[in-house]
């Protein structure tokens, strides 16, 4: 499985971005996806995910504000973010893991290289 983010950029607060990440290698569907983020100095965090049968969770942190959604014919991953907020300001990366049922997944072990976000105030 290959994936490939991009959409990131520089954005005021307030505003608004649409990260994609295109999948290779898979089988939409099979597969939960999610977004992550990693601010420097700081862990690894997990904002979105949606799994095979398409529910879809969000921190606390984000929910309101981001939306994830997939296109099966495009085989990619969208997350559109609004309202961003300095302390939005990531790297945002896309991930996979193999569904071991409809609403269960193995952990994510496919990663993209990531995008950087970053939201002045």
């Amino acid at each position: 499985v290959q994936l490939a983010e991009s959409g990131g950029g520089s954005v005021q607060s307030g505003g608004s971005l649409r990260l994609s990440c295109v999948a290779s290698g898979y089988t939409y569907g099979s597969y939960c996806m999610g977004w992550f983020r990693q601010a420097p100095g700081q862990a690894r965090e997990g904002i979105a995910t949606i799994n095979s049968a398409g529910y879809t969770k969000y921190a606390d942190s984000v929910k309101g504000r981001f939306t994830i959604s997939g296109d099966a014919a495009k085989n990619t991953i969208y997350l559109q973010m609004s309202g961003l907020k300095a302390e939005d300001t990531a790297r945002y990366y896309c991930a996979a893991a193999r569904a071991l049922s409809v609403n269960l997944c193995y952990p994510y072990n496919y990663w993209g290289q990531g995008t950087q976000v970053t939201v002045s105030s």
